[in-house]
């Protein structure tokens, strides 16, 4: 059970309102319990709303990047509420394959996939930010001969953003959504 618990219908029409933003049009489920709790607190969810929304939907770095980033951040924050949501929904949509996503869940993720060069320096900035919230000159290097500038500073906030977002569901005990991938479970 969750340390707070989410919103229940029926909402007030603001809230109602607001809930239907957080969701992409035509999604088929009820508004994620993260998005529900953060309710208890509208005016935080709606400072939270913006940033989201931007990274997810008006970002310069291609879908399937983000994607990855998005999984191994919340997966080498434990975080299976989140890494579940978007395993089911948005990283097949960016086109992650299934097998390059679940690698993302494991100890060490580049060895477990066949990533592009591309993508193993996302994953290594990953892994160096997680670890020490320092990236070294190597893992710098290789981010530049991929991406520019702009794309490096959404980058380095998408990763601070899933960290909180994780530390977010995992604080509150948020249960996974039903519809929700699994975690995988990490391979020997």
């Amino acid at each position: 059970m969750p340390r707070i618990a989410p919103l229940t219908p029926p909402y007030t029409a603001d809230v109602d309102r607001a809930l239907r933003r957080w969701m992409p049009p035509g999604v088929p489920h009820e508004p994620l319990a993260l998005f529900r709790v953060l309710h208890r607190n509208p005016e935080l969810a709606s400072r939270m709303f913006t940033l989201g929304a931007g990274l997810l939907g008006h970002g310069l770095l291609p879908a399937m990047d983000r994607e990855i980033v998005i999984a191994r951040v919340t997966a080498r924050s434990g975080c299976a509420y989140e890494w579940g949501v978007h395993a089911a929904t948005l990283a097949p949509q960016a086109g992650l394959a299934p097998e390059l996503l679940r690698a993302t869940a494991q100890p060490d993720a580049v060895a477990s996939a066949s990533w592009s060069p591309r993508h193993a320096a996302l994953l290594h900035a990953v892994d160096e930010l997680n670890d020490t919230a320092q990236l070294t000159q190597s893992a710098w290097g290789a981010l530049r001969t991929y991406y520019e500038d702009d794309q490096i500073l959404e980058l380095f906030v998408l990763i601070g953003w899933y960290r909180t977002i994780s530390l977010l569901a995992n604080g509150l005990l948020l249960e996974e959504e039903s519809w929700g991938a699994r975690f995988p479970e990490p391979t020997a």
